[in-house]
């Protein structure tokens, strides 16, 4: 991460993750009931199978978007700005939890804001930049810092801290 502006290191466990997004679904169950449950592809996934159990939320639906230009050649989109739109949502999410693993600078957030504008927006971790998209969130993160999922990773050493600095 040399030319990277995340100068810090936040990998996050399952059980972590997983009390998050059930410390999320119990703010939002004081704002429900709900119609359903929105997720934002892929990041959101996991965390919307977590809170639709927790809230017994059954319909659940899906934003697909991407925003770093990983889309196979061939794939019908819409580009929205500098995003992707692989999926979008019908009727404006009133009623409905828009969910999200984390957002970062709010540029991902804003587009999906507008299509579905009514929605309640929930992500676990936020960012600086990216908090006033989002209606709630568990954790919030310094912009530098680069979050490690458990689905992104597998179990390695870790380099101490004091020898990174070096």
């Amino acid at each position: 991460m040399s030319n990277s502006p995340y100068t810090k290191d936040f990998p996050i466990s399952w059980e972590e993750l997983h009390r998050n997004a059930r410390a999320l679904a119990w703010r939002l169950l004081e704002r429900g009931p709900w119609k359903g449950i929105i997720a934002i592809t892929r990041g959101g996934l996991v965390p919307a199978a977590i809170i639709a159990r927790e809230l017994d939320v059954r319909l659940i639906d899906t934003i697909c978007i991407s925003s770093y230009g990983q889309v196979e050649a061939g794939t019908e989109a819409d580009i929205v700005g500098e995003h992707v739109l692989l999926k979008g949502f019908e009727g404006d999410g009133e009623g409905y939890i828009l969910i999200d693993d984390l957002v970062d600078t709010g540029g991902t957030a804003r587009v999906v804001r507008e299509l579905v504008p009514k929605a309640t927006f929930a992500t676990i971790y936020a960012k600086p930049a990216g908090k006033p998209t989002v209606d709630m969130y568990v954790t919030e993160v310094s912009q530098d810092t680069w979050i490690r999922f458990p689905w992104d990773m597998v179990h390695t050493f870790a380099t101490p801290i004091a020898d990174i600095e070096r």
